[in-house]
Parts: structure tokens; sequence; C-alpha cells
């Protein structure tokens, strides 16, 4: 399978919907729209692909979504997931502005096959790829994560992934983590996640350190979970890539088949 076309269907088949709240405490469904709520306060929300309405219809079911949402008194940041190939996004875009959603960088969505890329990458003198599951080391790559991005120091993905690996502990197709290091420090991580019922896993969470890209870690850190894809069945990968690792994917063959849009929302200072 490489067609476009072909692999877009797979996207918006097997991956969009409730296949996107893997760790969600709650999933809520109004209408065409699918809300996951989890133990952090963190709001996330979806539509479905094929939703078409008017403007004005679509204004009002973001009123209904938002509203209560955004007044929870434990909520401390919503994400919207939008898509730019579906109908409704000209008009979804224009009302989650007028509620204060912020959009963030446009990333592309990649597939191709999990063999392409389970190819073994020479790494620099003295870097190591390993999984990891200990506390310890899930929080060291979340640190490291959240500097790579420049976004403050929180504990909040750290415990999200800790409450996944503790949940999943013994599933062999659950989420893993995999991290490179030198001299026991983390410098790049990312992590699979199989989507169970499909032939498709995901790769996430991809950070490198500045001051090391270009040196192939990043490139031998997607193998490593290639190939661990492959042992587990899954024959397909996606990602939504940044303009750094789109390029390492596509090299490999891999199609954008559409973009994405993440809009954002955060309580303003002193009113959480």
């Amino acid at each position: 399978m490489s067609d476009t076309t072909d692999l877009l269907h797979v996207y918006d088949h097997d991956l969009r919907g409730e296949r996107e709240f893997s760790s969600a405490a709650g999933v809520e469904r109004h209408g065409p729209v699918l809300v996951g709520r989890y133990g952090s306060g963190r709001g996330f929300v979806v539509h479905d692909p094929d939703w078409q309405a008017p403007a004005s219809e679509v204004a009002r079911v973001v009123e209904d979504v938002l509203t209560p949402l955004l007044a929870g008194a434990d909520v401390t940041n919503v994400e919207w997931k939008t898509r730019g190939h579906d109908p409704v996004q000209p008009a979804l875009h224009d009302a989650l502005l007028a509620h204060g959603l912020v959009p963030d960088e446009i990333e592309s969505v990649m597939l191709g096959h999990a063999a392409d890329l389970a190819v073994e990458v020479p790494l620099p003198d003295g870097v190591s790829i390993r999984r990891v599951t200990d506390e310890a080391d899930v929080r060291a790559m979340s640190a490291m994560a959240d500097a790579v991005f420049g976004d403050p120091p929180s504990d909040r993905i750290a415990n999200e992934l800790l409450h996944r690996l503790d949940r999943e502990a013994g599933a062999p197709e659950g989420m893993s983590l995999w991290v490179a290091e030198t001299n026991g420090e983390i410098v790049s991580c990312g992590r699979l996640e199989p989507v169970p019922g499909t032939e498709v896993a995901g790769l996430w969470g991809g950070a490198t350190r500045a001051d090391l890209r270009r040196r192939g870690i990043y490139r031998a850190l997607t193998a490593a979970r290639a190939r661990h894809a492959l042992d587990l069945g899954f024959t397909l990968l996606h990602s939504d890539c940044s303009p750094y690792s789109r390029p390492i994917l596509a090299r490999s063959g891999f199609v954008e088949v559409t973009t994405t849009t993440p809009y954002e929302w955060r309580p303003e200072p002193g009113t959480a």
C-alpha cells in the first residue's frame, strides 16, 4: 500500500475517533465531537472526519462543547486537534479562534511502511539506545523533551506516561518509550504507540537536543521503534511531523497524507 488516497483512508478510518484517547480518564461524545479528559486537567478534543455543516452550525457545536469545558475549575489546558483535509476545517478555524483557542504550528501527517525504517543506522561514538520503563528514566526523558521544545519544566506528561505504563504493564502491544543517551544523559527520545485492531503504530514524542542533531541519533531511534513495531506485527507507521523529522520519514518513502494543527487554550495567569 503506497497510494496517498489509500493511506489517507487508513488514517481516517483506523487512527481517528476513540482510538485517539488511549490514556484518557473518560471520553464523551457531543454529536460529531469527542472530548477526552485526563487526570492532569488536560482536555483533548477531536471531531469526526466526515463532519460537514454550515458555519453557523459549526459555531453552535463548538460553543456547546467548549463553554462547559473551559469553565471547569480543574481544566489546565485544552487542545482541539484539526486536520487540513476535513471539510469543516475553514468554519472550525473561525469558531475556535472566537473561543480563544490559538493555532500552534502546522505539522505533516506522514504514513508509510515500518520495514522501510527498520534499518541499521550507525550511531556516533558513545551513544546508545534503549527502551525505558523506570520512573526516573521516564521523568528524565520528559524533562529533556520539555527543554528541547522550550516548555517550562512540568511533571504532567511524565505522570501521564507513568500512569499508562502501569496500566498497560504486561500488554505486549502497549506503549513503549525509547531514549538515546551518552555518558548516562538522555539526549533524544520518542515513543511507539501501537493501535490495537489495526496494522498501524504511531511514532510520537520525538525530541533531540539541538547540539546533537544531524548525527543520525534520531534516525537510529526511529529505526529501533520501527523494528519493535514489526516484532509486534504492525506493518505501517504514522507520525505527526515537525520540519525536523519530516525529511527523515520522507527519505524512507513515507508520504504526507494531510496536515494537522492543534488549537490550544490555557487559562489566563491568575484565573486558574
